[in-house]
């Protein structure tokens, strides 16, 4: 191989590689291979590092596997970004760390424990669940987030 064939080759392999990392900052979207434990996690995750690709990426993330019922209840996604960042559930937002425990499951629902650290290294517990979409449609056999308690402050980890 020539030098120029091979710096041709080094330069497709990098753009390629590029591409792949720009691929891996798009948000999530649900589908049917995803588990129960791992939608928690997903949207977990996203809340930990809210800002991290844009403004309000993780709750963007966190949107994108609330169950339709959800987002008819909390009405838009520019009403569901107030509610995170009120009282209620502002603690997720670019929290430390979380643990998220099953406590039950079915074949169309789970529910799980979920202690997160916040930012100001107080523990939270919340009551997680998710269900499984039985409606045609796109989200057909998708898990979904149907209901996040309201949290129970367990106190500072100091």
């Amino acid at each position: 191989m020539t030098l120029k064939k091979l710096h041709l080759t080094f330069s497709v392999l990098i753009f390629f590689l590029l591409n792949i990392s720009n691929l891996k900052a798009d948000l999530l979207i649900p589908n049917n291979a995803i588990l129960p434990a791992e939608v928690v996690k997903i949207q977990l995750v996203g809340l930990m590092n809210n800002d991290k690709e844009f403004e309000d990426s993780g709750i963007e993330q966190t949107w994108n596997f609330a169950h339709p019922n959800n987002k008819k209840n909390t009405g838009p996604l520019s009403n569901f970004k107030m509610m995170i960042k009120g009282n209620s559930y502002q603690m997720l937002l670019n929290h430390l760390s979380h643990v998220i425990t099953e406590v039950g499951s079915g074949d169309k629902w789970a529910q799980f424990e979920v202690v997160i650290l916040d930012k100001n290294k107080i523990y939270h517990k919340f009551s997680w669940q998710v269900e499984k979409y039985t409606v045609d449609g796109p989200l057909k056999g998708c898990w979904l987030t149907t209901i996040v308690s309201s949290p129970v402050s367990l106190g500072s980890s100091i």
